[in-house]
């Protein structure tokens, strides 16, 4: 059965045969599709077919919300598909909590237990009424009512909420019959999570077909969900919290203020030791030498009392939750941590210790994300796409990919339109890049390029210290043309306003970072967009982790600087330049101010000795 509900563009009947063939021979398909192929709608046709046949479950892995109101979209369009969004519990997402914001800090984790607590029965009368009313309802007439009007999650939950009814657990019962499910990345790739999800579908992982778009995240995501960390005021919370509590004897005199006090004594040698810059190298087992030296106990009573702590923990939750309050205990998130440090893979994980403004931590950073990456293996099938994969045989391999089979889509409009260029009169390179005849040249270079043509620009910075450098040294005051700003920590409404105001401007001139929110998450149709700078090849900084990571790869594969420096800084600068072209009728130029370029293959750019001349040519009168 063909699904596909629009005219073909070129490439598209290619693309889902693909997916179609890689899903039957329960295969992992490996994707880099450019802007335009539709890369949503092609998948959902490519997984479909089979997955209805079969009564399997499409799982559609999504990091924003407005990529689950585009698979409900598309799966509305197709038309004989049932489609729903799952998102996170939270307490901005449940009627019984959202007002009290005392809650509003709560994780997934401590929200569900509290929820447990309000469902419980007194009296035989339960203390959610959002809860107890589903037991009068028709799930039949749910399932009706979602494949009749394609609920976006804000519709459900609205519907849910007119109902005097829980939308997250409402929910549950309707999964089992949805042909696909949208999905936030922590549904599949938080063990628990994943089973107690596995559980409401009705189907077991091995008969779903997994489809994560804007897949080039998915290394860095999947090493941040298995790594831990533990800082000072939390150690401050933890003292607090036993204080209160009365202070509990962990080990022969030693208490849980006590041993706070030996950690935060421990994190203060790690800093003056082993930082460097932001970060530090530790030993493999310098936590648990030390612990043991200045409290003078061996491993095993360490261990006794990090058993008390959770003890202690459990106690103090359970009865924050009696009292609806957040299940949370910081002496239990400290006993975690300390066994985890200690019990920790030596072989995937990096001890450090990080300076983050006034808090510093220590942390246990996995180098390795095909450790969380076993669902993707699991299921029967999985489709895994981006425009930003290349090298494929690369991603393939850091995220240990089984049974993949692989297919890069060129662009789907014409390669003139775009003009990617880049000078070798400059560059960021660490010992250049404050140079004054490399300084200059660049404020220089930027003034001249941005002001060549009239059109809207964003210039990507390689970091927000840098950009504000040359704000400060008189940047802005010699464009002469409105100037916007992402700025560090922006709320997303703040964002949203920024770019919209940019978006609409009349040769506005956008200021951001590479790797960004800009850079990545947002779409400039038209002429939102005409020109993209990139101020420097944004390598990662030669931090005590990225070092780490670096010899793991060596090992691993044999080439530790392409896969920590080559590949994600080719990766983020493709993100920047693909806001240019967004559909066949966009034209836009990419400049890169670094003569590191010409090392960069998968950039395709060419040398220009006069960028601005080559703007004026390309956009002719537009000047």
């Amino acid at each position: 059965m063909d699904y596909f509900p629009y005219e073909y563009r070129p490439g598209q009947k290619e693309l889902i045969g693909f997916i179609d063939r890689t899903v039957r021979d329960r295969r992992c398909a490996v994707i880099e599709a450019g802007t335009g192929t539709g890369k949503t709608i092609s998948s959902l046709c490519g997984a479909l077919g089979y997955a209805k046949d079969h009564g399997m479950k499409v799982i559609y892995l999504t990091r924003t919300k407005s990529q689950q109101k585009q698979v409900i979209r598309e799966s509305k369009a197709i038309g004989d598909v049932m489609c729903v969004a799952v998102q996170g519990r939270s307490a901005a997402s449940c009627p019984m909590m959202r007002d009290d914001p005392d809650l509003a800090s709560g994780n997934a984790e401590e929200m569900s237990k509290l929820c447990s607590e309000y469902k419980k029965k007194s009296g035989g009368t339960c203390h959610c009424r959002f809860f107890a009313n589903i037991e009068g309802q028709s799930v039949d007439r749910w399932v009706d009512v979602i494949k009749r009007e394609h609920p976006e999650p804000e519709e459900f939950t609205r519907m849910c909420e007119d109902a005097d009814i829980c939308p997250y657990e409402m929910m549950k019962p309707i999964l089992p019959f949805a042909d696909v499910i949208a999905v936030p990345y922590p549904f599949v790739f938080m063990p628990m999570v994943l089973s107690r999800f596995i559980e409401w579908i009705g189907v077991p992982l091995s008969q779903t077909i997994m489809i994560v778009d804007e897949a080039h995240n998915l290394p860095d995501y999947l090493r941040d969900v298995q790594t831990f960390e533990y800082s000072e005021k939390a150690m401050d919370l933890a003292a607090k919290e036993a204080v209160d509590h009365g202070d509990f004897e962990l080990h022969e005199g030693i208490s849980v203020t006590d041993l706070v006090a030996i950690l935060k004594e421990i994190l203060a040698y790690a800093e003056k030791e082993y930082l460097i810059d932001e970060d530090g190298m530790l030993p493999p087992y310098f936590l648990e030498e030390e612990l043991m030296d200045r409290l003078g106990v061996s491993s095993t009573t360490i261990a006794r009392m990090c058993k008390a702590m959770e003890e202690i923990g459990d106690g103090i939750m359970e009865k924050r939750k009696e009292r609806r309050k957040l299940p949370r205990s910081y002496i239990h998130s400290m006993s975690r941590f300390i066994r985890a440090w200690i019990d920790g893979d030596e072989e995937h994980y990096v001890r450090l210790v990080i300076r983050e403004k006034d808090n510093p931590m220590f942390q246990a950073y996995c180098m390795d994300p095909a450790g969380a990456s076993g669902p993707l293996n699991e299921c029967f099938s999985s489709i895994l796409m981006s425009g930003t994969l290349k090298p494929l045989d690369a991603f393939v391999d850091e995220l240990g990919l089984e049974r993949a089979d692989q297919m890069c889509l060129e662009g789907m409009f014409p390669k003139e339109n775009l003009l990617t260029v880049y000078t070798d009169r400059v560059t960021m390179k660490y010992e250049e890049r404050d140079l004054p005849q490399n300084y200059d040249v660049m404020m220089q270079m930027l003034i001249d390029c941005i002001n060549a043509v009239h059109v809207n620009t964003a210039v990507f910075f390689p970091s927000y210290s840098f950009m504000d450098r040359m704000v400060d040294d008189g940047l802005v005051r010699r464009l002469n043309r409105d100037v916007h700003y992402e700025q560090r920590g922006m709320s997303q409404p703040e964002l949203m306003s920024v770019f919209e105001n940019f978006r609409t401007s009349d040769g506005g001139v956008l200021f951001c970072v590479t790797g960004g929110r800009i850079s990545e998450g947002l779409d400039f149709p038209d002429k939102a967009l005409e020109m993209a700078i990139l101020v420097g090849i944004p390598y990662p900084k030669p931090t005590a982790k990225l070092r780490a990571i670096r010899r793991y790869y060596d090992i691993r594969f044999g080439d530790g600087i392409f896969f920590t420096s080559t590949v994600p800084t080719v990766r983020r600068m493709r993100q920047s330049i693909g806001r240019l072209i967004r559909s066949e009728t966009d034209r836009g130029v990419a400049i890169i101010l670094d003569r590191r370029a010409v090392s960069l293959k998968d950039l395709e750019a060419g040398f220009c000795d006069d960028i601005p001349s080559k703007e004026k040519e390309f956009f002719g009168t537009r000047s």
